[in-house]
């Protein structure tokens, strides 16, 4: 596989989806998204705002699975024999 071919996200090896990061450019986004998670539990606390929380925990969901999307393998349903 050359390099601009190879996943940051190799996909599970069952079920479907992306499992732990195989570049460090997986890694960094991963730890980019759970220091965010943090900033995000301290700007907008859940126990005192828990709507302005959930949505900021969605937004940075969404962007993570976007990236995984974009720089993982494809995903699709594995049953562990590929």
């Amino acid at each position: 596989m050359s390099p601009e071919h190879e996943y940051w996200f190799p996909a599970k090896r069952h079920g479907w989806g992306w499992g732990v990061p195989s570049r460090w450019q997986g890694w960094a986004v991963l730890l980019a998204y759970v220091a965010l998670l943090g900033l995000a539990a301290l700007l907008a606390r859940p126990d005192r705002e828990p709507a302005v929380f959930a949505m900021l925990v969605s937004a940075l969901s969404l962007g993570l699975v976007a990236v995984c999307w974009l720089k993982g393998e494809p995903p699709r349903w594995r049953w562990g024999k590929d």
